[in-house]
């Protein structure tokens, strides 16, 4: 397995199949753009299985955290280590980069994914609730 950062238009592109949406070029472009925002892809038997995602932010009294945005792996790539390889990916950019941590809200009874970023070295502290504003 090989892990890049994506670059370019044409690679998130190729990687369509991992994301809940069509990629749009117009909005891939000022992902990759926008100073904070970190993208890595998977490649195994020439094209994308998996990706992270992740965005920078800094808060006056705490400084910068990585927010893990949204993890992906191809089904037929799934347990067997590309989702957690990504996760530590983005953490150790975090480190690099200065970050005194780094989260990830999970959906409840999301077991598949709390196993996955358990397997990373993420903790689960149970005092999370995720509060949402649809503006669509």
């Amino acid at each position: 397995m090989e892990i890049r950062r994506a670059a370019t238009v044409d690679e998130l592109i190729a990687a369509g199949h991992l994301f809940d949406q069509p990629v749009r070029p117009e909005w891939a472009r000022l992902f990759l753009d926008r100073q904070g925002h970190h993208l890595f892809l998977a490649y195994e038997d020439g094209g994308p299985v998996g990706f992270v995602s992740g965005v920078e932010t800094a808060h006056p009294d705490k400084g910068h955290e990585m927010f893990l945005y949204e993890l992906a792996v191809d089904e037929p790539y799934r347990r067997r280590g590309v989702g957690r390889a990504l996760v530590r990916e983005l953490a150790a950019l975090a480190r690099e980069l200065g970050c005194y941590g780094m989260w990830v809200a999970v959906d409840t009874g999301n077991d598949v994914a709390l196993a996955v970023y358990r397997s990373a070295d993420g903790k689960d502290d149970g005092t999370a609730t995720v509060v949402t504003w649809d503006f669509r």
